[in-house]
């Protein structure tokens, strides 16, 4: 009795492959999708196209995003570490970090470091567009002014 109930589950854990490898590469392709298009609106941004580099189509997100990529001195990089996909695959976010540098309010360079968080929603036509982004920097909050 052992021995056929050794084959059966050896045959069902070999079986259990089968399913799970479509899914895997399935998730495999949308998880290097969302990399190449989170990687395609970091180079937007590094090449301050302002078009390009908007997460969606409110105006004023779009007038947030041209400040910060036309100011003089500016410059922006992210590059994703981790992209996680729904089961379902209409969500997914990724995280990674970010670089900025920019020009503080006395006119001296200031550079950023930090964390970043980005969701993503598949539309019907297939593409993915980020309904969430949100960042946050490494760096410690500076000193208060004592100005009120």
């Amino acid at each position: 009795m052992k021995p056929k109930l050794l084959f059966v589950c050896g045959c069902v854990f070999l079986l259990s492959f089968t399913f799970a490898s479509p899914a895997a590469a399935a998730d495999t392709k949308i998880e290097q999708a969302l990399r190449d298009l989170d990687a395609k609106w970091s180079a937007a941004a590094g090449a301050k196209d302002v078009d390009a580099s908007r997460a969606m189509t409110k105006e004023t997100i779009r007038s947030a995003w041209k400040e910060m990529l036309t100011s003089p001195g500016a410059a922006i990089t992210w590059k994703a570490t981790k992209v996680e996909v729904a089961k379902a695959g209409d969500l997914a976010y990724v995280s990674g970090t970010y670089e900025q540098l920019m020009t503080d309010a006395s006119g001296n360079p200031a550079k950023d470091r930090g964390k970043y968080v980005e969701i993503f929603k598949k539309q019907t036509d297939g593409t993915w567009k980020v309904i969430v982004d949100i960042w946050n920097s490494d760096l410690p909050a500076p000193a208060p002014s004592g100005k009120e």
